[in-house]
């Protein structure tokens, strides 16, 4: 028929990862509002806005779909551009990236793909070994790369970069990421990131900065 033809597979293609999408964003809602266990397939539809049959025309079970949206984050957690120029003093970018990291790990309303892949990682530990190895861990040795570029500039004294790198990273989640991960608390202002972030680059400057 002459519509079958102008049907393109471009066309097929782009409406497919449209509702493929349009499952995913539903299904996160429901999970962050219910948790794995909680979550039911017929729940998740209902916020996709699609019908059971078509949801599993896409995702054959619960857990599939679970893994495409831990997936899906991991890849745009991958897209960020912390700025780890070699070139640039440390104390700006202690602070910079600081910020950044736990603005990411603490995200306003509970969205965020560490506290959704925490919840799961027991029942599912290669999901949780893939993501912190991809993003976590991936972090760290992106960030220690710039510590020990900077140890080379004369400016940093750290012996070992590898274990200075999440040392800092901790002490910027310290008061923030367990009230906040534990639901104890909501997400932080940025005034208070801020803060727990100053202190931290503070005491790591104290630390390595090297001595003139």
């Amino acid at each position: 028929m002459v519509v079958e033809a102008l049907i393109t597979p471009s066309i097929l293609q782009d409406d497919d990862s449209s509702k493929r999408r349009q499952i995913m964003d539903g299904a996160h809602r429901v999970f962050m509002e219910q948790g794995f266990d909680g979550a039911s397939m017929n729940e998740i539809a209902r916020a996709a806005g699609v019908s059971k049959g078509t949801l599993y025309v896409y995702f054959p079970d619960k857990s599939r779909l679970f893994e495409a949206i831990v997936e899906h984050d991991v890849l745009e957690l991958g897209k960020l551009a912390f700025n780890f120029d070699p070139t640039a003093p440390a104390e700006e970018t202690l602070r910079d990236f600081g910020r950044a990291y736990v603005e990411l790990l603490c995200r306003p309303g509970g969205d965020s793909s560490v506290r959704t892949v925490m919840g799961i990682a027991e029942r599912m530990p290669e999901l949780g070994k893939r993501f912190y190895q991809n993003v976590i861990e991936h972090t760290f040795n992106r960030f220690a790369e710039y510590l020990q570029a900077r140890v080379k500039a004369g400016e940093l004294a750290i012996d070992d970069c590898s274990l200075a790198s999440p040392q800092f990273l901790m002490m910027c989640q310290a008061t923030i990421f367990q009230p906040y991960i534990f639901q104890a608390k909501p997400a932080p202002s940025k005034a208070y990131i801020e803060r727990v972030v100053e202190s931290a680059t503070k005491i790591f400057l104290n630390t390595y900065r090297a001595k003139k």
